[in-house]
């Protein structure tokens, strides 16, 4: 079949060859462009991995998917065939720039079709390119240049017969160790290895040929190159994009492509917990796998137990460039019950652990043996020219095996550390900063690489380096300069006193506010840091991560927008790295005037806007309370009901409802000694429990808050129950559909049938309409969404029986929530109501003391009255919370340097 193509959503790959087909400037010298591709006429006779020598045999076996179009694996023979011919006779060198592209498989297929030795890099990495270049000269370079692929051969004089290196007639591919891509030590592969992984691979995962596997990996990137080799090796196909799992045409392609399987890095899976993974359901994905570093435990078992409910089995695995990618499989099985181990070593492999000196205690070093261990090492050319000298893998890692015989690794024993999926050399790393003129030490501190430096302000000079030459992540670096690295008696660097001082540094980092400068990332994490009092705030932390709730998520949108000037959907889940990205890939309105704003941000401001014109009888149109109220439960479920652990999750909608009662009581209180209207049981926000239920009276005026407040508490303490926590992770829709149930018994009187005549004003009795939106939140498909509307449909009309237009606004504002995510409003409208929404809490308080003195004037000129000065508290509060965040932090520094100097 032919796949229809998806929305333009592509990320540019920079390009590596000039329009001539020269290497770029700084380049060796070069030959010209390779013709254009031939038929094969004959085939020199060397070794070919068998999962490319039977890619004919598979005839028309569906082979590999894009986004527009499907090869069989016939026709992916002959374009590997063509290209084998492109690069050349003899046995050559091909640097092959890579990209997840059709053009880059079949060029890679076609050097291990032809004998040639390809060595593997990324395209978008031109300093690493440039250092391969200059370090091993290969004879071909294929890479995307300004007019498309390119294949350019370099060396014109040896266009015929062998090439410039002696290359051994095992090797089959050279890899850059993992983390140290761009450097000149190489990882040699045989053709035995590339087989005898693939089919192991193969046989662990029990990989069909009805399987395909999306490339969510690079394929320069042993893992991602290791689910290629494996599934062609089952006659299997691969679905090839460059998109990331958190953008929606991924998912799309996934789904009309039928993908099987999905790998992914720790990082991925924290991407498929802001993009909304478990929430959805793809029903082809069978089989997800998890390597490339140490899947957090807590993150297996919530994904094993995901994939029960979903269909696919979670594979946790381990393996090492150096072992041709992965060397165990932790059977799906154990996943949810083992989660800290990572299996047992692949068909054909063994493990066994080197005690640490003297001391048996069945923790050592990992030792992997099997067909599938490199060669050996090259640094130089004239490694190319050598046989096997590496017999087994001394990984490096410290472990043990299990009674069971499942391994675990527990740590690192070398100079290396694992980041964002990447392997580090640290001391590559130093030399690479050395190279850069910084006289640097490096150290491990298992989520980021440490850096002291002795030069003053050279940190952030520091920190490019490991982004341009290592791809490390600017928020994956600690970096604490001015600071001469602390050494041993011996004169030999004391790294972990490096560690235990970059670990104080970046304490003292995470409370420390740092000016906004004109960069837009850095504007963002600034601007988060300010409106959620957040000084841990960074590149990688979203909104939703550092707690942020429905009362700071206007606020902060609106202060985004003027950043960014546009703010995808989902944008909370996102980090700010990946909001800057994702906003600037997004379409610009020019000359539109109309702006996209999100429905709850409607419905919140004309709520408020309601219950305001009905307390001035400017019209007479109820239910704008008890649709906030509903509304409250949808934006729990939004923005506090996270992945984050379950004591994170209980504190921060804690913390929600602090922030309502703080500027409650104040407000409350203040009224209350000024004029008397209210009492202590009205700053307590407890005058439904404690208050008179005989009659209406003032002191019933915040009802609302209060109801909002106990059943924001009673969520907390409800998901403080570690049953319900991992309930509501697996079943996110069910949990709140429970909990309508519940509430129904309440609502139809069943349980406590006598609520007293303000019954429409008790938390207990509306804790089915908060649950209401929560489920309102949770439903993404049709069916689920046509579920939760049955749910106000059935069961508002009649609750207030006197007052069928209160349930007619409550039935409508919750629709409106569960089928229309945003509202096209004129610009201007759109600020005006994301204004009012985010103030609406504080005009809700205000406006009892304002509208009466007004209304024998204007109901118009009180209601304008209400909003303005709930504005203006709201914006007061603001800043002092601000002012509170700052003295808090202020008073934590003082004492841990008091604690420090004791």
């Amino acid at each position: 079949m032919v796949l229809p193509p998806p929305a333009p959503a592509t990320r540019p790959t920079p390009p590596l060859l000039a329009p001539d087909g020269s290497v770029r400037e700084g380049s060796a010298p070069h030959g010209p462009v390779s013709p254009t591709f031939a038929p094969l006429t004959a085939r020199p006779a060397h070794a070919v991995p068998g999962f490319v020598a039977s890619l004919r045999s598979r005839g028309q076996a569906p082979a590999v998917h894009t986004a527009t179009r499907s090869l069989t694996y016939a026709a992916l023979a002959d374009l590997v065939d063509e290209a084998a011919v492109t690069l050349g006779a003899g046995r050559r060198l091909v640097l092959l720039a890579c990209d997840n592209t059709l053009d880059t498989l079949v060029t890679y297929l076609g050097a291990l079709a032809g004998g040639h030795v390809p060595l593997l890099a990324p395209g978008d990495r031109l300093h690493h390119l440039d250092a391969l270049v200059a370090a091993y000269d290969p004879d071909v370079v294929a890479g995307r240049g300004d007019e498309g692929w390119r294949v350019v051969t370099r060396h014109e004089d040896r266009t015929r017969g062998e090439g410039p290196h002696d290359l051994h007639p095992d090797l089959a591919l050279l890899l850059p160790t993992s983390g140290s891509t761009g450097s000149p030590k190489l990882v040699r592969l045989s053709h035995t290895n590339l087989d005898s992984n693939a089919t192991a691979i193969a046989e662990a995962l029990g990989i069909r040929p009805d399987d395909r596997a999306v490339t969510s990996l690079p394929l320069h990137y042993c893992y991602g190159l290791s689910v290629l080799h494996s599934h062609l090796a089952a006659g299997a196909s691969v679905v090839l994009t460059d998109l990331s799992v958190v953008d929606p045409c991924f998912w799309e392609l996934a789904d009309r492509a039928g993908v099987t399987t999905l790998a992914g890095v720790p990082h991925t899976f924290e991407l498929l917990d802001r993009s909304g993974f478990a929430d959805r359901h793809h029903p082809t994905l069978r089989a997800v796998t998890a390597a490339g570093g140490r899947l957090d435990p807590g993150t297996a078992s919530r994904y094993a137990e995901l994939g029960a409910r979903r269909g696919f089995d979670l594979h946790v695995m381990y393996g090492q460039t150096e072992a041709t990618a992965r060397m165990a499989v932790l059977p799906p099985e154990l996943a949810a019950t083992r989660p800290g181990t990572v299996g047992r070593a692949v068909p054909g492999g063994t493990f066994r652990v080197d005690p640490l000196g003297e001391l048996d205690c069945g923790l050592g070093e990992l030792v992997y043996s099997g067909p599938n261990v490199m060669l050996g090492y090259a640094t130089t050319p004239a490694d190319l020219a050598r046989g096997r000298d590496v017999h087994e893998l001394r990984t490096g890692d410290l472990g043990r095996i299990t009674a069971d015989g499942l391994v675990e690794v527990v740590g690192r024993r070398s100079r290396f550390a694992k980041v964002v999926g990447l392997r580090i050399d640290l001391d590559h790393v130093e030399r690479d900063l050395a190279d850069e003129g910084h006289d640097a030490h490096c150290v491990d501190l298992g989520d980021a690489i440490g850096v002291v430096l002795p030069e003053p302000g050279t940190g952030p000079a520091a920190t490019e380096v490991l982004r341009r030459r290592h791809g490390i992540p600017v928020g994956a670096v600690v970096a604490l300069d001015g600071q001469s690295a602390p050494r041993l008696s011996t004169g030999k660097p004391d790294y972990p006193g490096m560690a235990e001082l970059l670990g104080a540094h970046r304490e003292e980092q995470d409370h420390a506010t740092e000016p906004p400068s004109g960069d837009r990332l850095e504007a963002v994490v600034a601007l988060y840091r300010e409106l959620l009092d957040t000084p841990r705030a960074g590149a990688g932390t979203s909104f939703v991560d550092l707690g942020g709730d429905s009362l700071s998520y206007v606020e902060v949108s609106l202060r985004l927008e003027r950043v960014l000037g546009t703010l995808p959907a989902g944008w909370h889940l996102l980090a700010p790295a990946e909001l800057v990205a994702a906003a600037d890939r997004a379409p610009t309105r020019s000359g539109s005037r109309l702006h996209r704003v999100e429905t709850s941000v409607v419905v919140r401001a004309v709520a408020v806007l309601l219950i305001l014109a009905n307390h001035t009888h400017l019209s007479f149109v109820p239910g704008g309370a008890h649709t906030l109220l509903a509304l409250a439960g949808y934006n729990l479920a939004r923005f506090q009901l996270t992945d984050r652990p379950r004591a994170a999750r209980a504190r921060g909608i804690a913390r929600s409802a602090l922030r309502i009662w703080a500027p409650s009581a104040a407000w409350i209180g203040v009224v209350a000694l000024v004029a008397g209207t209210y009492d202590w049981r009205n700053v307590l926000l407890l005058n439904q429990v404690l208050g008179d239920w005989a009659r209406w009276s003032p002191h019933w005026h915040y009802w609302f808050i209060e109801a909002l407040a106990a059943l924001l508490l009673g969520t907390a303490l409800l998901v403080a129950v570690p049953a319900v926590d991992r309930f509501e992770r697996r079943h996110r829709l069910a949990l709140p559909l429970a909990l309508v149930a519940v509430g129904l018994l309440t609502r139809y009187d069943v349980v406590v049938p006598d609520a007293g005549p303000y019954r429409g004003a008790n938390a207990y009795v509306l804790i089915w309409l908060f649950a209401t939106g929560w489920a309102a939140a949770r439903a993404n498909t049709w069916p689920q969404r046509l579920l939760v509307s049955a749910i106000p449909v059935l069961t508002v009309p009649g609750f207030w029986p006197t007052m069928p237009t209160r349930a007619a606004t409550v039935c409508l504002g919750l629709l409106v929530l569960i089928w229309v995510p945003t509202v096209a409003l004129p610009a201007w409208l759109g600020r005006a109501a994301s204004l009012v929404a985010g103030a609406s809490l504080f005009v809700y308080l205000t406006h009892f003391v304002v509208y009466p003195h007004l209304m024998a004037y204007s109901s118009v000129l009180a209601m304008a009255a209400s909003v303005a000065v709930g504005v203006a508290y709201w914006q007061l509060w603001l800043r002092v919370e601000a002012a509170a965040g700052r003295a808090a932090h202020r008073a934590a520094r003082v004492a841990r340097l008091l604690r420090r100097a004791t």
